[in-house]
């Protein structure tokens, strides 16, 4: 006769917990509306537009902030209200308190027009326009920069271009180095890249599908990211705020563009494929992106369990820059903690607003 795991009152008693759970999850299901998942709620204020473009930024909420504003570049794969997806755990909320006067870059959702928008039209055209927009409604001649993700790599070569613009340069769980092939599961997205036809998907589609991107990212933890994280639903579902929290992620996790078919083109085959970054050999609107370019200073912030960008690729920044002023921070998360973790919303903002302001 085999023991059971554990009493049958206990059992039954666990049944019966989840049978509530189950029921109150579906009464809270069935009151929400997708109105009701507020996400990106930081007050804030268009100031420059562009073909699909909008330039945010964000009311201060401190009496004199910094006088020189931080620009957010985002990656083009998902929408950037990642940075405000709720109020206790948003990065531009705890910025703004800190005095740090934000603005965001807000790509839009490319259509038909945009098949042809190169990497040159994104770094050189529309990054460049929002900096100098900024500098000009502050008075300033320098900016500080802020690239996340594939954001932080146009922004390494956006301030290796255009150096004389930006006072300081901040970047966050950005590949830099694309041949890295990282540990424990880390580093697949590098290799399933290198082996897509870059020319034969644009070619044959024009603009690259949201829905294919955000495909491949699911299946590089299928277990985790398909079927694990709904296990915990009914229990998630009982608690009205938990299940917001729950459903606010899931709405930006699906809300992918689709992506500029010639840039996305660019991207893979000269970053992914050619991991021509680090050699000097990207060329973006016929000048080559030398990192050694980059002589402010810069702030390196990763996520130590990033399963998207090894932390080996940010870390390779340093050995390329030309600046002598070189800060590099890790924190205990994933790629998407670096935004939603309690505790590096806790410990990640102080730390930017005080590097920022010494170098101000």
């Amino acid at each position: 006769m085999f023991p059971f795991p554990m009493q049958p009152a206990t059992m039954l008693e666990n049944l019966q917990e989840m049978q509530r759970n189950a029921a109150v999850g579906i009464e809270n299901l069935s009151k929400l509306r997708e109105a009701d998942i507020h996400i990106g709620t930081a007050a804030k204020q268009a100031v420059y537009r562009e073909d699909k473009l909008v330039l945010y930024r964000y009311e201060p909420v401190v009496k004199n902030p910094l006088p020189i504003p931080l620009l957010i570049s985002y990656a083009l794969v998902n929408r950037p209200y990642m940075v405000d997806l709720q109020e206790d755990r948003s990065l531009v909320r705890n910025l703004l308190k800190l005095g740090i006067d934000v603005y965001l870059i807000d790509w839009g959702y490319p259509g038909p027009t945009e098949r042809w928008l190169t990497l040159n039209d994104y770094i050189n055209g529309y990054i460049d326009s929002c900096v100098d927009v900024m500098r000009a409604k502050h008075g300033v001649d320098k900016i500080n920069l802020l690239g996340i993700c594939q954001g932080g790599t146009f922004s390494l070569c956006y301030a290796a271009l255009h150096p004389e613009k930006l006072q300081n340069l901040i970047t966050m769980v950005t590949p830099v180095d694309f041949h890295v092939e990282g540990t424990a599961g880390c580093g697949l997205l590098n290799s399933w890249v290198r082996g897509l036809d870059a020319d034969l998907l644009v070619d044959t589609l024009g603009n690259i599908p949201g829905a294919f991107m955000n495909f491949g990212y699911l299946m590089l933890r299928p277990f985790a990211l398909n079927v694990g994280k709904y296990t915990t639903l009914p229990a998630i579902a009982a608690d009205e705020a938990k299940l917001l929290n729950f459903l606010r992620m899931e709405k930006w996790i699906f809300d992918s563009p689709d992506q500029a078919g010639e840039a996305w083109r660019q991207f893979i085959k000269d970053f992914y494929q050619g991991n021509k970054l680090i050699t000097g050999e990207v060329e973006i609107g016929g000048s080559r992106v030398d990192l050694r370019q980059i002589t402010m200073p810069v702030l390196n912030l990763y996520a130590e369990q990033d399963h998207l960008v090894p932390p080996a690729s940010s870390l390779a920044l340093q050995a390329y820059v030309g600046t002598a002023d070189y800060t590099v921070q890790a924190f205990p998360a994933g790629h998407i903690g670096m935004y939603v973790s309690g505790k590096v919303q806790k410990d990640l903002p102080p730390l930017l607003a005080t590097w920022l302001k010494a170098r101000t």
